[in-house]
């Protein structure tokens, strides 16, 4: 190696918050943070699919952001307030959306589910009650084989729905 060369780290110290639990942890600078929470913390709802952002499947809630695990890293995070989909299960933030994903088969294989539900939230989010038109628009960056995409947008469609009338949705 020359004088010039520069040296530059491998790893970095994070301290974050996943779903509500404080996380230190030291990171190779280039483990991508589905990878993180799949490997390092056993945390695996999230998916890796395509890893080019494209299919939806890690989606994931950063600083209140839906972004996609497979495009962010780790060492990114330092400061960060993570949710996966077994935070926002265990704090019931999504049981209407689940219940509604169950009542209308929107979910078999189940890979892209945890994406789907993070979409479906952000939109529900909104406020107001989504057309279905705007509901697939939504849910466009998330890839599904299985469900042909109709039993999502009737799931997404029957918790806005409900919501708007103020009505509980439960399997």
């Amino acid at each position: 190696m020359s004088d010039t060369a520069q040296s530059f780290p491998t790893r970095v110290d994070i301290s974050l918050t996943v779903n509500g639990e404080p996380v230190d942890a030291r990171v190779d600078v280039s483990r991508h943070l589905v990878d993180f929470l799949r490997l390092d913390l056993g945390l695996t709802g999230a998916h890796a699919g395509c890893e080019h952002g494209v299919c939806g499947a890690c989606t994931l809630q950063v600083n209140g952001d839906i972004v996609r695990g497979c495009l962010m890293l780790a060492a990114q995070l330092d400061g960060a307030e993570v949710w996966t989909v077994e935070g926002l299960t265990e704090t019931g933030g999504l049981a209407d959306l689940q219940a509604a994903f169950v009542e209308r088969n929107a979910l078999q294989c189940g890979f892209c589910t945890p994406g789907m539900l993070f979409a479906a939230a952000d939109i529900l989010g909104q406020g107001g009650q989504p057309s279905r038109e705007e509901i697939r628009e939504h849910i466009s960056g998330n890839y599904c084989r299985c469900t042909g995409y109709e039993a999502v947008v009737d799931a997404i469609e029957t918790v806005a729905g409900a919501r708007a009338r103020g009505e509980e949705v439960s399997a």
